[in-house]
């Protein structure tokens, strides 16, 4: 039973939650959105959110009003002095883990030592990215909550969760079984075994990142509460799965609804271009901060948008448009704009987006749902593949790419399928349908802001060590 608003701020005096970002990716920014709305709803609680340097200029870079109660500290990468990186694929995530717990530690003390003098506040939860695990150790020693956010899907957390069962039932003869549906998980018949993140069942097992997201999943029970970057009506049967196997699981999402970002300048004029086009005509192309279909697919891709006839928004880095074709800037003129950098969530929630090019980042799905647009996936790594398959299979609002990569003409025929389709008229059907259930979940009494509720007693009302 959620308790009263005063006892809850006499509970959270002298309270002092600290934060630990995973500094890689998109992963920092959905915690820092958490952790300015937890400070905002309990002025009371000082929290110390800690990141690398370098991650922290970056996330902090948005246009974001400063909270009282909230203070950010930077934290050692792990990279030596005078190391110079050799761009070897995880080698920076490598090094930080290396430095893990240590670093942490150092911000804690130093966070500590600030308050003294002043309202002296010992730690009393500990909130983190899931892949840090260790924070689930640091705070049984601490005799303090550990609150876990999972930044991804419910079916890719599933996943990780199910790592050790889904190795005893796939056994070694892995490359035979990449077609085999993942039944034995509730929620996730849909999914293949080769819709996995590496380090499961293929990849680099022993891998110090693969090494990382095992002992996560078998570390999340532990955890005070487990936090998704989702709602419940999406996922409901991997929900109530994941549910009986973790002290509380709560999504509290979608954090672009239930924590709005600043609004996005908008540079390079997109939506006034979005204005002078007919309904849900556009195609809007674009792969996240981090990655870009290699050369000749990109080629393919530029191929089939300038032979298909239909307007389109494409975010590509200004350093990849070497790989587009000759003259194609030139012959697209007036049909098509390609920019370096979109406000993507106002893109999306454009009448005038029939469907979105995409390569499955979970923030970019769920961008799409709430903006109700279809996709044509093309993933890369990680969780994309499981989102992917989510997206096509599960809820029916998207395709994938044919044979997985781009072609011209299966990126036509996913074009034409989705907007001219009579399949393409389903998705967006259902995606009307998901769309309501997700603006319900954001309101005063639904499920995400419930949640919510739940997550911040679960943060105040702790005793500091």
């Amino acid at each position: 039973m959620p308790i009263a608003e005063a006892d809850l701020k006499r509970s959270s005096t002298g309270s002092h939650v600290v934060v630990f970002a995973f500094p890689f990716g998109t992963h920092a920014v959905p915690l820092l959105t958490l952790s300015r709305k937890l400070a905002l709803s309990a002025p009371e609680v000082t929290f110390s959110f800690f990141n690398t340097a370098k991650s922290n200029n970056s996330v902090n870079g948005t246009k974001t009003e400063a909270v009282a109660n909230l203070k950010v500290y930077d934290v050692a990468d792990g990279v030596p002095e005078d190391y110079v990186l050799t761009g070897r694929p995880l080698e920076d995530i490598e090094l930080f883990m290396k430095a893990t717990p240590g670093n942490f530690k150092k911000g804690i003390e130093l966070a500590i030592a600030e308050t003294k003098g002043l309202e002296e506040k010992k730690i009393s939860c500990i909130i983190s990215d899931a892949f840090l695990w260790f924070s689930g150790e640091m705070a049984d020693q601490m005799k303090v909550p550990w609150v876990s956010l999972w930044t991804a899907a419910p079916g890719s957390l599933s996943a990780h969760f199910y790592t050790d069962l889904i190795r005893h039932t796939i056994g070694d003869d892995v490359k035979t079984a990449m077609e085999e549906p993942l039944s034995f998980i509730p929620g996730m018949s849909k999914l293949r075994v080769g819709d996995l993140p590496d380090g499961i069942v293929f990849g680099r097992l022993e891998s110090l990142f693969s090494c990382m997201l095992h002992r996560m999943g078998q570390m999340l029970p532990r955890a005070a509460a487990v936090v998704i970057n989702s709602f419940e009506e999406l996922d409901p049967t991997i929900l109530d799965d994941l549910k009986s196997k973790f002290q509380k699981c709560l999504t509290v999402g979608p954090f672009t609804l239930t924590s709005p970002p600043p609004s996005d300048l908008d540079l390079n004029n997109c939506l006034s271009w979005l204005d002078g086009q007919k309904s849900a005509s556009v195609a809007y192309v674009s792969f996240g901060t981090v990655m870009n279909p290699p050369p000749q697919e990109q080629a393919a891709l530029a191929d089939a948008l300038e032979a298909s006839g239909i307007p389109f928004l494409w975010s590509l880095k200004d350093r990849s448009k070497v790989h587009l074709p000759s003259g194609f800037l030139d012959r697209i003129k007036g049909r098509g704009i390609v920019v370096p950098w979109a406000p993507q969530s106002r893109v999306l929630a454009h009448s005038a987006v029939g469907v979105f090019v995409t390569h499955c980042g979970w923030n970019s799905v769920l961008e799409s749902i709430t903006g109700g647009v279809p996709m044509i996936c093309r993933p890369f790594f990680g969780d994309q593949k499981v989102n992917g398959r989510m997206v096509e299979d599960m809820w029916g609002i998207g395709v994938g790419i044919e044979g997985g990569y781009f072609t011209k003409k299966g990126m036509m025929n996913g074009l034409e399928l989705i907007l001219s389709d009579e399949k393409g008229k389903k998705m967006r059907e259902k995606l009307r349908s998901l769309k309501e259930l997700v603006e319900k979940a954001v309101l005063p009494n639904g499920s995400s802001t419930e949640n919510f509720k739940t997550l911040l007693e679960v943060v105040s009302i702790c005793k500091s060590f």
